[in-house]
């Protein structure tokens, strides 16, 4: 099968070839899917799990890339759940080989179901960014309806999806981001909008929740409008400012089949709506890694058409 892959951790970007690799094979609870669309992280790079497996060895050359939707090709020993032709989507483990390839397997647990009428370019834009969203409203905030939330990043992956989810639970929503990203957060659901670069988040008033994904300043001034009670949650770095009586949580979102299968049926009913950018085949995905100029939405690599 044909795979991008790293060999050489110094060589960053540079190093991502297009090469070919051996059929994956699927251990005991494994699925291996043949891939239709994935989604990567710019930085996942730098990750440790990119250049190492769970016990700290080698497994270098690594196939980057986490997000994937496609249908199931094989099953493990012991899979039980899934079935060979089933369209899925969902995560690759952090530390195993990923899904900017022809085939990945990955565990039966990570993946969830995907409605015939969801397309896979779209199921492959939501995994990690709509299960940060989710754990980190509902799970970590705890939020409720009529509670107000601070989105920062309300235009980018995680965020426009974290308006969006927080806007069908009947909360009161703040976006932020920068001025061009205006129209786009108040298109997709939130009630009010700040330019972090011209105006000042101080004079939203308290908030319930803070979502932050931006860390640095902006996290520790958000952590002052937090009334007593509420949350700020981040997926930045751990908080070093904490609310005067409220909580704070940093987390790393982890796979989760039922939050998948709540997604997909938002995606299906039209109550969500990922920001999709550039469509790139997989024969260019190493050119998308490489920094370019700011274009909305996520790049997704078509691997095979639908």
């Amino acid at each position: 099968m044909r795979a991008i892959t790293v060999q050489d951790r110094d060589a960053g970007v540079g190093g991502l070839t297009l090469t070919e690799l051996p059929y994956p094979h699927a251990a005991e609870n494994d699925v291996v899917v043949r891939v239709h669309a994935a989604g990567f992280t710019p930085g996942e790079l730098t990750w440790p799990g990119t250049w190492t497996d769970r016990a700290g060895r080698d497994r270098t050359p690594s196939v980057p890339g986490h997000e994937l939707s496609g249908v199931v090709a094989g099953l493990g020993y012991g899979t039980t759940g899934l079935s060979v032709g089933q369209r899925v989507f969902g995560l690759a483990d952090w530390t195993r080989d990923g899904s900017l390839a022809e085939y990945v397997a990955v565990e039966a647990r990570n993946l969830a179901p995907l409605p015939a009428d969801v397309d896979h370019v779209t199921a492959a834009a939501v995994p990690i960014s709509g299960l940060t969203a989710w754990q980190a409203l509902f799970d970590h905030a705890r939020l409720t309806t009529g509670q107000t939330v601070l989105v920062h990043g309300a235009a980018g992956g995680v965020g426009s999806l974290a308006v969006q989810l927080a806007r069908e639970a009947g909360a009161r929503v703040i976006g932020t981001g920068r001025a061009d990203d205006r129209d786009t957060a108040l298109g997709l659901g939130a009630d009010t909008f700040v330019d972090l670069q011209a105006e000042r988040i101080e004079d939203v008033g308290e908030v319930d929740v803070v979502l932050d994904v931006i860390g640095g300043e902006i996290l520790d001034r958000s952590t002052a409008l937090v009334r007593p009670g509420g949350t700020v949650v981040t997926i930045a770095h751990p908080v070093t400012v904490h609310p005067v009586d409220g909580r704070a949580v940093f987390f790393v979102v982890e796979p989760d089949r039922a939050r998948l299968a709540e997604l997909a049926a938002r995606l299906r009913d039209g109550r969500l709506r990922p920001l999709v950018g550039p469509v790139r085949p997989l024969t260019e995905a190493a050119a998308a890694f490489a920094p370019q100029k700011r274009t909305p939405g996520k790049t997704i690599i078509r691997v095979a058409q639908d």
